[in-house]
C-alpha cells in the first residue's frame, strides 16, 4: 500500500459531479503507409488479447488514505474503442473530447481510461487517456505515457501504457509488518519537516508586507474567469513552434516558461478587452512546478507558484519584466526547502483555497485566477506499432472559481497548448488560439524580428475547436 501525499488527498476531495478532477491527453497518430485497412482493429485487439498485467498506478484504487492494488481489475472497463461519426474531421473529435473530458471516472476502480479513435480525417487515429490527478502529476503522466512509445518506427510491438514487464512480488504487497513500518516511517516524515514549514511561512508572512514582487494567496481579482462551473467543458487545442519562444527568451533573458506565461498573460488580456471584463489589477496565475528529483513516474511531486501576470499593462516587455520577477521571487522560496517540505508549504498554504473551492462558502474569493501549466515532453519522435505520434496535447482540469485552463507540453519542435474551460461560463474561448498568436507576433516585433504568418507559425492550423 502507498499512502496518499497531501497534494493527493487534495485532488481527492476537490472532485464532485461538475468538477471532475482528471487530467487527460489527446495523442494524434499517422497510420503508417501501405498499412492493412484493418490496422486499427488489429492494435486494439492486439491490446485486449495482451497477458500482460497492468503495474502501479493503474491497477491502484482508493483505499481510505492508501493507494492498493485492485485484486478485480477489469481492461475492459477502462480500455474503449470508438469511431467518428462521418467526416470525422478535427472538429468531431474535439467535440468528443470536450464531452468525454467532462465525466467523472468510477472510485470504486482505479483511476483511468483510455480511448482509441478511429476514422479521422487524414488516414489518422487518436488516443484519449484520461488519468486522475491524484495519481499522477503532470510530468509523471507524461513519463508513462512515452514508456509505451518506441523511437524506432520499425518497432512493432504492442506496449500499452500500464503495462511492463516486471512486477512486484507477491511478498511485498501482502506482508503486514512492511504494510506498518511502511505507515509508521510516512508519519515520522511528516513529523521532521514541521520546523522547516514554519519558518517558511514566518518569512512569508515578512515578505508579503516587504517584498513588491512577493504574491500571495489573496491579491487575485475578481474576474469572470472565477464563476462556478457546470460540467460542460470546451477543449481546444493548437501547435506553436517552440522556437519562436525561444528566441524571445534569449532576446529578453528571461526563461523559456516566462515567456509562456508572458505570452498567455497578453492574449487573455486581449481576451477580456473584448468581452469588457478586463480587472484593474492584475491576474494572478497558479503555475504548478514539479519538484520531482528522480525518474519515478507516479504520485504527484508538484508545488504551485503563484505568478503576477501583469496583466494591466499594455506594454508587453514590461508585462514580460514583472512576471518574471514574481516566478523567480517563488523559485527562490522553494530552494531553500527539501522536496517533503515543499509538499507540506503546498499544501498548508493553498489548504485554504481547496477548503474554500469545496465548501463554496466565497465563491467571489480565489487564490488564483486560472492554472497556467508547462509540461516538458519529448523532443525525439515517436512511434506506436510503426504509427508516427504527430501531435499530443493535454488536457486538464476545471473547478468552481477557475472556470479555465491552459496547459501546455513540448513535442519535438512544436508548443502543443490545450485549453479546457466551462463552456457554459466562458464563450468563444476557442479565440484564445488566434490571440496566442497574435501576442507571439507582438513580442517577435517588440525585439525587431519580422512576425511569420500564421500559416507558417502553426503545425496543425485546422487543430482547434470551432464553434
Amino acid at each position: 500500500m502507498r499512502p496518499l501525499h497531501p497534494i493527493d488527498f487534495i485532488f481527492l476531495s476537490l472532485e464532485k459531479r461538475q468538477q471532475p478532477m482528471h487530467v487527460g491527453g489527446l495523442f494524434l497518430f499517422q497510420i503508417p503507409k501501405n498499412s492493412p485497412s484493418t490496422f486499427i482493429q488489429d492494435l486494439v485487439a492486439d491490446i485486449r488479447n495482451s497477458k500482460c498485467k497492468p503495474i502501479a498506478p493503474f491497477n491502484n484504487k482508493i483505499d481510505g488514505l492508501f493507494w492498493d492494488e485492485d485484486e478485480d481489475f477489469d481492461l475492459d472497463h477502462h480500455f474503449r474503442h470508438i469511431a467518428l461519426p462521418h467526416p470525422g474531421r478535427i472538429r468531431e473529435l474535439l467535440v468528443y473530447i470536450s464531452q468525454e473530458h467532462g465525466t467523472l471516472i468510477d472510485r470504486a476502480k482505479p483511476l483511468w481510461t483510455c480511448t482509441i479513435i478511429e476514422g479521422i480525417e487524414g488516414n489518422r487515429f487518436a488516443m484519449y487517456f484520461k488519468i486522475h490527478h491524484a495519481m499522477v502529476d503532470g510530468v509523471a503522466s507524461m513519463r508513462l505515457m512515452e514508456k509505451s512509445f518506441a523511437k524506432d518506427p520499425n518497432i512493432h510491438s504492442i506496449v500499452p501504457p500500464w503495462c511492463i514487464e516486471k512486477r512486484r512480488p507477491p511478498h511485498e504487497k501482502k506482508n503486514p509488518i512492511r504494510r506498518l513500518s511502511g505507515k509508521l516511517n510516512h508519519l515520522k516524515q511528516q513529523m521532521n519537516i514541521v520546523p522547516g514549514i514554519y519558518h517558511e511561512l514566518t518569512q512569508a508572512v515578512h515578505d508579503r508586507r516587504h517584498d513588491p514582487d512577493y504574491v500571495s494567496s489573496f491579491q487575485a481579482p475578481a474576474s469572470i474567469l472565477n464563476q462556478r462551473v457546470s460540467a460542460s467543458r470546451r477543449f481546444a487545442a493548437q501547435s506553436f513552434s517552440l522556437n519562436r519562444f525561444r528566441h524571445i527568451a534569449k532576446v529578453l533573458e528571461i526563461t523559456l516558461n516566462d515567456v509562456i506565461l508572458s505570452v498567455c498573460s497578453g492574449a487573455l488580456r486581449e481576451y477580456l478587452l473584448s468581452l469588457n471584463s478586463l480587472p484593474e489589477k492584475p491576474l494572478i496565475a497558479m503555475v504548478p512546478t514539479s519538484i520531482r528529483s528522480d525518474d519515478s513516474d507516479t504520485s504527484n511531486r508538484i508545488t504551485m507558484i503563484l505568478a503576477n501576470l501583469a496583466t494591466h499593462i499594455s506594454d508587453p516587455i514590461e508585462r514580460a519584466k514583472i512576471i518574471s520577477r514574481s516566478v523567480s521571487n517563488s523559485k527562490a522560496r522553494f530552494k531553500r526547502m527539501t522536496q517533503e517540505q515543499i509538499l507540506g508549504y503546498s499544501a498548508f498554504v493553498y489548504a485554504a483555497a481547496g477548503l474554500n473551492i469545496i465548501s463554496g462558502l466565497r465563491p467571489k474569493h480565489q487564490a488564483f485566477n486560472l492554472v497556467i501549466s508547462n509540461v516538458p515532453g519529448p523532443r525525439e519522435p515517436l512511434y506506436w506499432n510503426g504509427a508516427k505520434l504527430e501531435a499530443l496535447y493535454p488536457a486538464s482540469v476545471v473547478f468552481d472559481g477557475q472556470a479555465l485552463n491552459i496547459t501546455l507540453t513540448s513535442y519535438l519542435d512544436k508548443l502543443e497548448v490545450g485549453i479546457v474551460a466551462c463552456r457554459n461560463t466562458l464563450p468563444k474561448v476557442q479565440s484564445l488560439l488566434m490571440l496566442l498568436e497574435q501576442e507571439i507576433q507582438r513580442y517577435e516585433q517588440s525585439i525587431g524580428i519580422k512576425p511569420v504568418t500564421q500559416d507558417e507559425s502553426h503545425h496543425q492550423p485546422h487543430l482547434k475547436q470551432v464553434g
